[in-house]
């Protein structure tokens, strides 16, 4: 009776003092999933247990302070409760920061305490890739498919390894293990079209080429490899048709322009064959006008005016689609002859170049227009 006396208030207390964590954890977990993580952190310091400190952790992460986040995982580590969970976000964080040595260990404490999980392998792999020990990452990567034998990041990481050596036939089975389980896994069928390309196999990769553009994967790297492979396939409408679409991407343009040209003079349609090897070389003359404009400013701080006019019209004649470069040479030669009518005729062939351009510009160049006739009449009287 006495017993029952003492431990009913006990039981009372240590209710409300669950029911009180309940409601903050409850208070913490809603901040955290709606991404106020600060308040989170406030709200999960109050209950002090692991699970609220891996949530502190997991908040800093979001929040972006790595060190502070490293520091909470740690400290959760130290405590021994739920040292697993802690253990592995732990090392999967210090594998993002390169803190690659730290994340070693903590790979292989974690495969120490459970060495059928395929993730601690296939992480400790991605940690020895980063320390440049490919043999050690790809034993890594196998051990994670003994436990798991669709384990996709491995399948791919082993089957990247071998494409990126030219050994096909020992990166298909690891590629073909992975589409057996996930056909439409890009990454995969990139590497599968890799895989053929790279060997030569052409007509045999452009099934997985065109794959990958089914599924919206419309870059245009792919394009230009596709298009090659249908060149080398004697197709040559399919070429063409993917090397059009590269001249659509600014960077891609020069690529298009040269391939075009090799199709079409395969073809022996000599007049497209030669307007796309000018298209070419002009798209990949260089241009310097950037460098003398920069030269030309250069010269009109240190007051060489002259010097300054000529670097503004070589700036020009390099491209002559920029108003600006010749506007500079216009007001520079302004400056630097004394004739009025040859400046009139610089500003008057700016305006009729650039009427349509920069109307800030022609604004300015009007009204010098108008002063140096004036000037002109003048002088006649």
């Amino acid at each position: 009776m006495m017993l029952k006396k003492f431990l009913l208030p006990f039981l009372v207390v240590v209710s409300l003092k669950v029911a009180a964590q309940s409601a903050v954890s409850s208070v913490a977990d809603s901040l955290y999933l709606l991404g106020n993580y600060a308040a989170a952190i406030n709200e999960y310091s109050k209950i002090g247990d692991a699970t609220s400190g891996i949530q502190i952790a997991r908040a800093y992460t979001a929040i972006g302070n790595y060190e502070k986040a490293i520091r909470q995982y740690q400290s959760v580590l130290k405590k021994g409760t739920n040292s697993e969970i802690a253990g592995f976000e732990l090392g999967k964080l210090l594998l993002k920061t390169k803190a690659y040595d730290s994340a070693y260990t903590a790979f292989n404490e974690l495969i120490r305490k459970d060495s059928i999980n395929p993730e601690y392998h296939y992480y400790l792999g991605r940690v020895q890739q980063q320390n440049g020990d490919e043999i050690a990452a790809n034993f890594s990567f196998t051990n994670a498919l003994k436990s798991d034998s669709t384990h996709l990041r491995s399948l791919y990481a082993l089957g990247k390894f071998y494409v990126g050596i030219q050994q096909k036939d020992s990166a298909l089975p690891y590629i073909d293990a992975g589409l057996r389980f996930y056909d439409d896994d890009v990454a995969l069928i990139h590497l599968k079209a890799l895989a053929f390309f790279n060997d030569g196999q052409y007509e045999k990769a452009i099934p997985y080429f065109e794959r990958l553009l089914e599924l919206g994967e419309n870059k245009p790297f792919i394009r230009q490899k596709l298009g090659f492979s249908y060149f080398r396939n004697w197709q040559y409408d399919e070429a063409k048709e993917q090397y059009y679409q590269l001249l659509k991407v600014e960077n891609y343009k020069v690529e298009g322009y040269n391939s075009l040209a090799e199709v079409f003079l395969r073809e022996k349609q000599l007049d497209s064959a030669e307007y796309y090897i000018n298209k070419y070389i002009r798209e990949r003359s260089v241009d310097f006008s950037m460098e003398y404009a920069d030269l030309g400013r250069i010269a009109r701080l240190r007051g060489q005016t002259k010097k300054a006019m000529e670097y503004y019209h070589k700036a020009w004649e390099e491209n002559t689609e920029n108003p600006l470069f010749y506007f500079q040479f216009c007001t520079l030669a302004d400056e630097y002859y004394k004739d009025p009518n040859l400046k009139l005729t610089n500003y008057q062939k700016f305006v009729e170049q650039y009427n349509n351009s920069m109307p800030f510009l022609k604004e300015r160049a009007d009204k010098r227009i108008a002063e140096l006739k004036a000037e002109i009449h003048f002088s006649k009287d």
